[in-house]
């Protein structure tokens, strides 16, 4: 049987992006500044994280107006709601997983 932890995605196994699809995971779409306030970190930073989300296909982005302001909305794709599914069904089966037997069970 394969341990659980090879089944965690290494694109989300960083603390920002996941960060950022729990917190895309929650909406339908999250504006740039929420989702920055959200995740605590610097515009930079989370521009960068989410080019990588995006170029795995796990975000979409919008971009519109609110009045005269620009506006950049992000969402998790489906592929990335599955991705982030099957990530955090990994997380459990390793948290949830049996105690190993004692050592003087063995």
């Amino acid at each position: 049987m394969t341990h659980p932890r090879h089944r965690l995605d290494d694109l989300i196994h960083s603390p920002v992006r996941l960060s950022i699809m729990a917190a895309l995971g929650q909406a339908d779409a999250v504006h740039f500044g929420l989702l920055r306030d959200t995740v605590e970190v610097s515009d930079s930073l989370l521009s960068k994280h989410l080019a990588s989300l995006e170029g795995a296909g796990y975000i979409a982005v919008t971009k519109g107006y609110v009045g005269r302001r620009p506006r950049t909305w992000y969402s998790l794709t489906a592929e990335g709601r599955a991705a982030f599914d099957a990530y955090i069904a990994a997380l459990r089966e390793i948290v949830d997983a049996p105690e190993p037997p004692a050592a003087s069970d063995i």
